[in-house]
């Protein structure tokens, strides 16, 4: 019997826009992986392709803007997102490119993973793409989740303390973002606990805990945790409960090594059982 076409489009839905990892431990995989363990389907854009390993990355290539906008048209010919999420977006064109797209077309709540610095502090975007995604990108976002360094950069702040967490994150609630994730400092091993401050649309605030774990297998958790945060999102999940949820997934996922690569390697998605 033949499917009825107005059902094809009723299982949960989760589009991400990144590039492609080719280690598999980070970026568009790290997603997928991601959207497949929280049990929506997956859909992507690719932005970019990366070539590299658990030692480092040794090339990348960008996608032409052209055939990006066609990934666009195609998805939303054929399909219904229910949520969106992006990844890094290399330079300035590329993330015009794809608010110009986002807002064409209905593509769900939009979850930005701010790629702007590394969890170390380096700078991965030239200040002219910085400035775009501050200006254009942060204002759509339903939900933001930088790291430490990249919630200092976005403010305009430097981080010392609690308090100052606490006002960057309304710093980038101002700027537009509906509900942010800003996310402390992760790379002292003397620390027994990482703490991320959750300040939500409606002015609810508060500090979500989790131990720190001392290990090399952490390529993706940034991905993972705003890609959780979608798929939860797409299930119908408020934004609260869908951010609680990715923290404790990521959590496990941190906290269960998995045995791929010889050095920086990636988290387990395989580890956390949640329904």
């Amino acid at each position: 019997m033949k499917r009825d076409v107005f059902m094809a489009n009723e299982y949960p839905q989760v589009m991400t826009i990144a590039g492609s990892d080719s280690d598999g431990s980070a970026g568009m995989q790290a997603d997928l992986h991601t959207f497949f363990t929280r049990k929506v389907y997956g859909i992507s854009v690719m932005t970019a392709c990366v070539a590299g390993n658990s030692y480092g990355i040794h090339a990348s290539v960008s996608l032409p803007l052209d055939f990006i906008d066609q990934e666009f048209a195609d998805i939303s010919a054929d399909f219904k997102v229910r949520a969106t999420k992006t990844g890094m977006l290399a330079d300035s064109s590329l993330i015009k490119n794809v608010v110009e797209n986002y807002k064409k077309y209905d593509f769900g709540p939009l979850v930005v993973d701010p790629v702007i610095m590394t969890k170390h502090g380096n700078m991965l975007l030239e200040e002219s793409a910085f400035e775009t995604l501050r200006e254009l990108m942060v204002p759509l976002a339903t939900v933001i989740t930088p790291n430490f360094y990249e919630s200092e950069k976005l403010a305009g702040m430097n981080i010392k303390s609690d308090d100052d967490l606490i006002a960057a994150a309304h710093k980038l609630q101002q700027m537009g973002a509906k509900n942010v994730v800003a996310k402390g400092y992760h790379q002292d091993e003397n620390q027994t606990e990482v703490r991320d401050f959750i300040l939500l649309e409606s002015g609810k605030s508060f500090w979500l805990s989790a131990p720190y774990h001392g290990t090399t297998h952490i390529n993706g958790t940034g991905d993972s945790l705003s890609a959780c945060i979608a798929a939860e999102i797409a299930k119908g999940t408020s934004v609260e409960q869908a951010i609680r949820i990715a923290k404790e997934y990521v959590n496990i996922a941190i906290g269960n090594e998995i045995a791929v690569g010889h050095k920086f390697g990636p988290i387990n998605h395989w580890a956390p059982k949640m329904e």
